[in-house]
């Protein structure tokens, strides 16, 4: 095909990276599925980690370091001033309530995970990023995030890796477009309640 749908998904990638500072993005279904893919790539590097959570955050963040295999040490930082926090341990920061104009200047050498809920700073509705820096986190987290295939018709295909259904739609990509015309330089969003998950002993047995 001349023009792919997949076209879409990789301008909003661009206008991300370049409204970020970032020099990639990645796009995904959710910030819950670029949270699990980011501790998933970090724990081939460095398996079982000890990771570093706040107790008070959304239980995705928490979720993903158990479920890829790390070990959770909770805190007791207040992270939603700012709108981002650091998951200690795997240089994965967590910034579903903070976008801004560069602000992957912050962030250097970092994945870092953004989310597009109808509550968030972009308000696609549903879809998540993952901004980057090293090609071989590109490639990685673009073959994991679409059942290891690469962005092309399957037929023509050679798989790479066993993956996960997580990819963001065309649809969700040309919303994210047209919203990012208007969005501010800086943009935290206002705080919210989320319960204790140190109380909840299957994340740290």
């Amino acid at each position: 095909m001349k023009n792919s749908p997949y076209d879409v998904v990789r301008n909003f990638e661009k206008e991300i990276a370049e409204y970020s500072g970032s020099p990639y993005a990645v796009s995904v279904e959710s910030c819950s599925a670029a949270l699990f893919l980011c501790c998933l790539y970090k724990g081939l590097q460095n398996p079982r980690s000890e990771v570093g959570v706040p107790k008070f955050t959304y239980p995705s963040a928490a979720n993903s370091v158990v479920n890829t295999g790390h070990k959770i040490k909770f805190d007791d930082r207040d992270w939603q001033i700012l709108g981002y926090y650091e998951l200690l341990g795997l240089d994965i920061i967590d910034s579903a309530k903070f976008l801004s104009r560069n602000m992957y200047s912050m962030f250097r050498g970092k994945m870092v995970c953004l989310s597009f809920h109808g509550k968030k700073c972009l308000r696609i509705g549903r879809g998540g990023m993952v901004l980057c820096s090293e090609p071989e986190q590109v490639d990685w987290l673009k073959c994991a995030r679409f059942d290891g295939r690469h962005e092309c018709g399957l037929m023509n295909d050679k798989l790479a890796m066993p993956g996960w259904n997580m990819y963001m739609t065309p649809e969700q990509a040309a919303r994210g477009l047209e919203l990012l015309q208007w969005i501010p330089d800086t943009n935290i969003e206002k705080r919210d309640e989320y319960l204790d998950l140190s109380k909840y002993d299957f994340y740290t047995r």
